[in-house]
């Protein structure tokens, strides 16, 4: 098993008892990770004091206002790397609910493939043991180098290769961290992961890893196609930023998911019950998507104080 320093990062909003059921998952992991950063996006629920109480050595970062996921992530990835010098970074939501041989797991599957891969993700349940749709990614379309070479081994301990992964729980590589840097703060919600994850694996992969399972205590199960009424302005920004500014994925791989991102997005508006409200997000998705781009981490998150300083130090020496 791995002996290098795991970290994990918990990015939490206003959901303090789910918090409190990831934490003590962490605590009772059968290989525990060496540190917890919890990243407090301005709660008002008393999130972070009761972080504190349960997991007294936990690294607590409250922030003044909610920086959303992709901000959160930044903060707490970039204090993983630095403060607590990790090699590999474990992150999840705060209502992510990991099995205790999840951490395990995930190093066993680095392990088994000689740790080529540059991401490690896990298998995603709902409350009732179902496969979470919205956090299930299908094997890489895409048979570059990388991914080929490690289907044989990766299959072996009942993983595959993935082109991205979400948040939920994914183990990232610190040193590809140090170099390639860290989540963009102005995505806020939705599509951070995706484009994050797809820019961390650029020319290595990812992998789906099915034995290590945590549980996604969504409101209700559903996927990416479930009516998102207000947010799906963010979905239509940070797509579009995605395919215009980002270099996570080749110009091939982009025209992909332009096609299948049209028929998501078909399909959403077919089922909603809020049709309006998605013809507005998608008007102005698409104006402030094609007109503007996401800031740089220090001007995003500038008024953090030193927090912001430490992202605008990290990301300054790229």
């Amino acid at each position: 098993m791995s002996g290098d320093a795991v970290v994990a990062v918990v990015v939490a909003y206003n959901r303090r008892e789910l918090l409190g059921e990831t934490l003590t998952a962490l605590l009772e992991q059968t290989h525990a990770p060496r540190a917890i950063v919890v990243v407090d996006n301005g709660s008002d629920d008393g999130s972070a004091d009761h972080a504190a109480q349960l997991a007294p050595d936990a690294d607590i970062v409250r922030l003044p206002r909610n920086t959303g996921g992709a901000g959160g992530f930044a903060v707490g990835i970039e204090r993983a790397v630095t403060v607590h010098s990790a090699d590999l970074v474990w992150v999840m939501d705060d209502d992510t609910v990991p099995t205790a041989s999840a951490l395990e797991e995930l190093l066993a599957a680095r392990t088994a493939t000689g740790k080529r891969a540059g991401a490690y993700g896990s298998r995603v349940v709902w409350t009732d043991g179902r496969d979470h749709p919205m956090n299930t990614p299908k094997p890489s379309p895409f048979r570059w180098g990388a991914a080929r070479a490690l289907r044989v081994p990766a299959a072996a301990v009942d993983a595959f290769p993935v082109r991205s992964s979400s948040f939920v729980s994914l183990l990232l590589e610190a040193d590809i961290v140090r170099e390639r840097g860290l989540p963009i703060a102005d995505y806020f919600l939705w599509n951070d992961d995706f484009e994050y994850s797809g820019r961390i694996v650029r020319g290595s992969t990812a992998l789906f890893c099915r034995r290590s399972v945590v549980v996604h205590k969504t409101k209700v199960f559903g996927s990416t196609k479930a009516d998102p009424g207000e947010r799906f302005y963010l979905e239509v920004r940070n797509k579009l930023w995605l395919f215009l500014r980002s270099r996570a994925y080749s110009p091939f791989e982009k025209a992909v998911y332009v096609s299948t991102t049209s028929v998501r997005w078909a399909l959403t508006f077919a089922g909603s019950h809020q049709r309006a409200v998605l013809r507005s997000g998608l008007i102005r998705g698409l104006r402030d998507g094609l007109t503007t781009r996401p800031r740089p981490n220090a001007e995003t998150l500038a008024d953090l104080g030193a927090v912001g300083a430490a992202i605008a130090a990290f990301e300054g020496a790229l």
